[in-house]
């Protein structure tokens, strides 16, 4: 029998990832064809980005709309639930920037203690 938590950890899990996050993040600010989004995203593989996509339009976070015309052109694009996931990954980007010093000075000090 499944823990009373795994229901939620499946949607954490989907959302926590460093992927799904950085996908959100990009398309905050309108619709992305794949390629657009592969670019933005530095070091996201092909397979990576495609099976985040796929995820994030399962969980209802994002549409896939593709347009007919030679070559086929798609889009992806928040659907509102996405939207308001970006507002709450929008508030761990701020932290994520307002402290990244401190989480560089504290890295080099914990990286120097395990040196000597």
């Amino acid at each position: 029998m499944p823990g009373r938590y795994a229901p939620i950890q499946q949607v954490l899990d989907r959302i926590g990832d460093r992927w799904s996050v950085l996908v959100v993040l990009t398309l905050a600010n309108g619709p992305k064809r794949y390629g657009e989004l592969a670019q933005r995203i530095d070091g996201v593989s092909q397979k990576m980005l495609t099976q985040t996509l796929r995820g994030l339009e399962r969980d209802g976070l994002v549409t896939r709309t593709v347009h007919a015309t030679v070559p086929p052109r798609v889009d992806y694009e928040l659907t509102d639930l996405g939207h308001d996931l970006r507002s709450l990954v929008a508030g761990l980007e701020s932290w994520a920037t307002d402290h990244l010093a401190e989480v560089e000075a504290a890295r080099a000090r914990y990286d120097a203690r395990q040196q000597a």
